[in-house]
Formats: C-alpha cells, sequence, structure tokens
C-alpha cells in the first residue's frame, strides 16, 4: 500500500502521518477490541467517551493551556466560525478590530457585515495583493476582539509575531498552523481551526475559548450557534463529527510522540521551509511571492516565469510522485504545502525536482 504513496503537497484536504492512516485502517474493522468500526460506535458509548476526552487532553497538552479554556469540536469547519464568532460575542453597541491579510480574513470580514455588525478593519495588506502582514495594527478603544488569519494558505503569508492589542483579545483563524508551533496563549480569547489542513479530515473545527471570554457572549442565539452550547456538554449535545474528532486525536498523539513538544515541531518545520525557500531564493527562475519577513512555514508559494511552465511544473512533477503543487484557483502559480505531516523526505524529493527543472528549462 505504501509504495503507491505520493508526496502530498495539496493545500487541504491535506497530507495525514502514516502511522494515524494505518492506526485509522487498523481500527475501521475492529476498534478497540469493540466489535465494530470506530465509523459505527455510538458517540454516547465509554468506547467514544474515551476519544474525546483523549482528544481535548493532547490539545490542552500541548498549547499548554489551564482549566480556565476549553477546548470544543464544531462541525462546519472554519468558515462556520466566521459567522458564529460576530454572533456570539458583537452585541448592540460592541465593535471588534479585523486583520485583512487575505481570502480568509476577507470571508470572516463579510460574515460579520451580514449580520450588521459594527467592525473596524484596522489594518489591511491588499494594496500589495496581500503579500505581507502589516507591521502597524491599532486597535480600536473598547473592542470586544481583534480577528487575525495567522498563517494564509493562499498568499503564502504567517504572523511571525502576534499584534500587541492592549489586553483586547485576540481571536484567531489558525486553520493551516495550529499546532505547527508554540502559542502565547495569554493574548488569546478564542482560536480556530478547520481540521483539513493540519489536523484530520474536513468538517471538524477545533475550538479554544476563554472561559471569561466565553462568559462575556450573547445568549439569545439558536442554540447550535452558541459556544456555550458545546462548552456545557463537552463537544457532545447532538451527535458530534466523531471520525473527525478520533483522527484529530491520533494525529497529536503523533505530534508528541515524535516531537514531544510544539517548540520541537515549530524547528522542524522552520528547517522544511528553509531548504524550499533556499531554491527559490538562488534560483533566477523561480519567484517567490510573499515578502520575505512574512513567509509561511506551511504554505510556500512561488511562480515561474510563464504560465505555460507552471502548467508543465505542475504535471511533470505529478509523473515523478509529487501531487498538489498547483496554486489555488484565485491566483495561480505553485505552492507546495508542507503541514505538520509534510516528511523531510517528501521536501528533499521537492527541492531536487525543483532544481532538476530549472536546469532543464530555465
Amino acid at each position: 500500500m505504501t509504495a503507491q504513496r505520493i508526496h502530498n503537497f495539496n493545500a487541504g484536504p491535506a497530507a495525514l502521518p502514516l502511522p494515524v492512516l494505518e492506526k485509522i485502517q487498523a481500527s475501521f474493522l475492529n476498534f478497540n477490541d469493540s466489535g465494530m468500526s470506530i465509523t459505527e460506535i455510538s458517540h454516547r458509548s465509554s468506547h467514544f467517551d474515551a476519544v474525546i476526552n483523549d482528544a481535548v487532553e493532547r490539545a490542552r497538552q500541548l498549547l499548554k493551556l489551564d482549566d480556565t479554556w476549553h477546548v470544543l469540536f464544531i462541525q462546519g469547519g472554519a468558515s462556520l466560525q466566521f459567522a458564529m464568532i460576530p454572533m456570539n460575542f458583537l452585541g448592540q453597541g460592541q465593535t471588534a478590530d479585523y486583520i485583512n491579510t487575505g481570502t480568509w480574513s476577507t470571508k470572516a470580514i463579510k460574515e460579520a457585515q451580514i449580520q450588521k455588525k459594527t467592525i473596524q478593519v484596522t489594518a489591511s495588506s491588499e494594496d500589495k495583493n496581500f503579500s505581507y502582514i502589516p507591521e502597524a495594527i491599532p486597535c480600536t478603544p473598547g473592542a470586544r476582539y481583534v480577528h487575525i488569519t495567522t498563517n494564509n494558505t493562499i498568499k503564502g503569508t504567517r504572523f511571525a509575531q502576534f499584534p500587541e492589542t492592549g489586553g483586547i483579545p485576540l481571536v484567531a483563524d489558525m486553520s493551516s498552523d495550529i499546532f505547527s508551533r508554540p502559542l502565547p496563549m495569554e493574548k488569546f480569547g478564542l482560536i480556530y481551526a478547520g481540521a483539513q489542513k493540519n489536523l484530520g479530515p474536513s468538517g471538524t473545527c477545533m475550538v479554544s475559548i476563554k472561559k471569561d471570554f466565553l462568559e462575556t457572549a450573547e445568549d439569545d442565539l439558536p442554540s447550535m450557534l452558541k459556544y456555550s452550547t458545546y462548552a456545557a456538554k463537552n463537544s457532545m449535545y447532538n451527535t458530534p463529527p466523531c471520525f473527525g474528532i478520533y483522527t484529530i486525536g491520533l494525529v497529536l498523539k503523533w505530534i508528541q510522540e515524535q516531537f514531544g513538544t510544539l517548540e520541537k515541531m515549530a524547528a522542524f518545520n522552520e528547517q522544511k521551509a528553509a531548504i524550499l525557500y533556499d531554491v527559490i531564493d538562488g534560483s533566477g527562475f523561480y519567484r517567490g511571492t510573499a515578502r520575505k519577513d512574512s513567509r509561511s512555514l506551511m504554505n510556500v508559494t512561488f511562480r515561474l516565469p510563464t504560465e505555460e511552465l507552471e502548467k508543465k511544473f505542475v504535471a511533470d512533477a505529478l509523473k515523478k510522485g509529487m501531487g498538489g503543487l498547483k496554486g489555488h484557483r484565485s491566483v495561480g502559480g505553485c505552492r507546495a504545502s508542507i503541514y505538520n505531516a509534510a516528511t523531510m523526505e517528501s521536501v528533499m524529493a521537492l527541492k531536487e525536482f525543483m532544481t532538476s527543472f530549472e536546469k532543464e528549462n530555465g
């Protein structure tokens, strides 16, 4: 089976660690000697209680969360959070700040505006096609929160340092770099991540929310759109995304077993990204699209001299067992997504291909 696997550089759904996939494969017919598949067990059973509690505890350990935090699992991916956050935390007469650094920030802003919520876009990199992270980020006095997207998959940028907000809670979409580096959690009121990039399969969103921040939420909302509903029932008010939660727990266990801490995970990710950026920077053929001080460690975006060469690059790479290198349809170009599960073997294979492709086509 493993001989048929390619080097997977997809942006999401993305690569999962092979040991996790092998564990899932074994659990599909008989999970923990239950006589049932992991996809068949009841979410009200002791079997699943162990699964969800294990995932929550591993998230707490890696993020160094104390008992002042909730860890929740919500269906609908990160896109639902774009609407839920202003719905829960922006009442009448309240405002929030949004930092616009790309496609997903723009979508989050739109969802707040649809609800007629009062928000301020206090910083943006749209003036240079979202190729950098703004340095000067003012905050509105009395704002309920400051919303950021920590890593931008399409434009290939990230917040290397998090904004100083003067005590206003940061709310962060971390879909594409969650658990890739340690976080100063004291700055945040809420973080969220769609699972399909760095955690597991699509359809599940992990939300970590500070309890005192949750206490300030609006209450007059539909049950399934209130964070308090999930917090009160350990994410099991209704049938949760059981398989997604199971996979997330396995991925977190893999991080702990392979790296131990997010500091070591970050060092590995920095090493992988540096290899590819060195190829780009040492070339007159490839051109990075993100400003150097804003470059993502998860999504390496670059262009070739012509669109025809980009198409050939993607096609030739696939023939050599490297998939997912086509850039997002909205921007074109090429993109190598090297999330936590991307191996050094895959990165080195891509480096060698990029070097040989330049020699043959440059």
